[in-house]
C-alpha cells in the first residue's frame, strides 16, 4: 500500500456517525512494514457530504478507480487495521492528493 492509494475497505457497523461497511477509502500514510495500521480516509459517492468541513470532492477516472463523483470525508479521518483493507482499486492523482493534503493541514492546524 502507498499513500494516494484507493482501496476498498471494510469499516464495522457503528451506532453513531461514522462512515461503516464496504468502502472505498485513500491511503493518506506511507505503508511501513510490519506496521498494523494504516492512516485512510474514507470516501462516499453521497455529494451531500460536501456540506462539511473539510471534504474534498473528486471524479472518477480510469486511474483513481472510482465510477462515481465522490466526496473524500477528511473529517473522519482515521487509523484503521490494515486487516480491514479488502483490494486496491486504484490511485489518485497528484491534483486531488494535493488538495487532500490542503484539507488535512487546514483541519489538523493549530488555531491562531
Amino acid at each position: 500500500m502507498a499513500r494516494g492509494d484507493v482501496i476498498l475497505i471494510k469499516l464495522p457497523a457503528t451506532d453513531g456517525k461514522e462512515q461503516s461497511g464496504q468502502r472505498p477509502a485513500i491511503a493518506i500514510q506511507a505503508d511501513m512494514t510490519g506496521e498494523p495500521m494504516l492512516m485512510v480516509v474514507p470516501v462516499t459517492s453521497n455529494l451531500n457530504a460536501l456540506r462539511f468541513a473539510f471534504s474534498v470532492r473528486i471524479e472518477p477516472s480510469l486511474e483513481n478507480g472510482l465510477t462515481l463523483p465522490s466526496v473524500v470525508m477528511v473529517f473522519q479521518m482515521r487509523a484503521i487495521d490494515k486487516d480491514r483493507i479488502m483490494r486496491k482499486i486504484g490511485t489518485i492523482s497528484q491534483s486531488d492528493m494535493t488538495r487532500i493534503d490542503e484539507a488535512i493541514w487546514l483541519m489538523l492546524k493549530p488555531a491562531s
